[in-house]
């Protein structure tokens, strides 16, 4: 076995089953859940800040987080923001060997400057399964055929 699949296994190994969080600082706030089976995680500002309308902008949570084997964690709207104040999020996979700071980046569709306040809830961090596996190039004759085809893009119907 190669030193490089050897130090793959071996990490995977010890990878845990639990969302592990480091704050790292006392700005930051240990992510929460508004009900005992919500789907997420609330990600809270570390910092105050201003998403322009029709704008963008990036807030920190001042946290790093290792998300549990075989997941990677999404970063997802509050549905709250998103119909009143129009408020999305956008660039938000955490990879499971990502360590440094997760900021949030928020795209404002109104035309109403959005103020975020210290300790306000931004983001959702929702945990996805994912399959981690080789790749292989093929040929055009092993692209095995489907009903489909190479149809996309409404392909299937109008609505």
């Amino acid at each position: 076995m190669s030193d490089i699949k050897r130090q793959k296994l071996e990490s995977t190994e010890t990878m845990s089953e639990q969302l592990q969080v480091y704050l790292r600082s006392d700005a930051a706030t240990l992510p929460t859940r508004g009900s005992k089976l919500a789907a997420g995680w609330d990600l809270y500002a570390s910092e105050a800040g201003v998403i322009p309308g029709h704008g963008q902008g990036l807030i920190g949570t001042d946290i790093s987080i290792i998300v549990p084997a075989g997941t990677y964690g999404r970063i997802a709207p509050r549905s709250g923001l998103a119909v009143k104040h129009g408020i999305s999020t956008g660039a938000g996979v955490i990879d499971y060997d990502y360590r440094g700071e997760v900021k949030i980046v928020l795209f404002n569709h109104s035309a109403t400057d959005f103020k975020i306040e210290k300790g306000d809830r931004i983001a959702q961090l929702i945990l996805e399964k994912i399959v981690n596996c080789e790749i292989s190039a093929i040929s055009e004759a092993e692209l095995t055929q489907t009903e489909r085809g190479a149809g996309g893009f409404g392909s299937t119907g109008k609505n």
